[in-house]
């Protein structure tokens, strides 16, 4: 189910980088004031700068995210990377294939994505988009937390006295004492102290060997 999420992701990932991060490198390329943004001062009133800026923005943040949360399939990021990696393959050895199959290029989405296809945006992008492919972590789901703690000896202290029970090895009432119920005890009487047997009084020492002395005649 995780993965699915992914793909879902993958999509959304997909939508931003050709709708929103296009738009904004369009906006930051057709700039209205000569070779330097503002003409070389302020940009707190270029609005087509900070427009551009915050598209790119946005839909880098959103990458990273995706490529950084450990609990997010590497999906969502991974996609969305192979296909601007493979777009970029077909971009090296056919640029005429690679062009025609940008979509809506009447538009300053289709633009604007050629263009970050021209500059070499979209491979940088694809790269850092797959590196959560490549680490084996991000594959498998974080196990739940067990019912008995952090510690993982309860499940075999349990397991140990069931195996004991059923090879006989154990001594009258242990298998009422210890049961699977968290590796906690039920029946506290076996744990209380027992009786000590009085050995009697001590025996007389003994003065002689209790064996004859020793024939050295034979």
């Amino acid at each position: 189910m995780r993965h699915l999420y992914g793909a879902a992701l993958a999509v959304a990932m997909a939508a931003a980088v050709f709708f929103a991060a296009s738009w904004g490198y369009l906006r930051l390329l057709r700039l209205p004031y000569g070779p330097l943004p503002a003409g070389g001062g302020s940009l707190i009133h270029a609005h087509a700068v900070l427009e551009g800026f915050g598209a790119l923005l946005g839909v880098g943040l959103l990458a990273g995210l995706l490529i950084a949360i450990p609990w997010v399939s590497p999906l969502a990021s991974g996609l969305p990377g192979l296909v601007l990696l493979a777009w970029n393959g077909v971009y090296l050895f056919n640029v005429h294939n690679a062009v025609r199959a940008i979509p809506l290029q009447g538009y300053d989405y289709g633009a604007g994505f050629k263009a970050l296809l021209f500059d070499g945006v979209l491979a940088l992008a694809g790269l850092a988009m797959i590196a959560p492919m490549f680490i084996p972590s991000r594959w498998v789901r974080r196990a739940a937390v067990s019912a008995y703690g952090p510690s993982a000896e309860a499940p075999a202290m349990t397991s140990l006295t069931s195996d004991l029970v059923g090879s006989g090895f154990t001594t009258p009432g242990a298998a009422d004492t210890v049961v699977d119920n968290g590796g906690l005890l039920t029946d506290w009487s076996q744990t209380r102290p027992q009786a000590q047997i009085d050995p009697g009084p001590p025996s007389p020492p003994q003065s002689q060997a209790p064996w004859g002395p020793a024939d050295y005649n034979r």
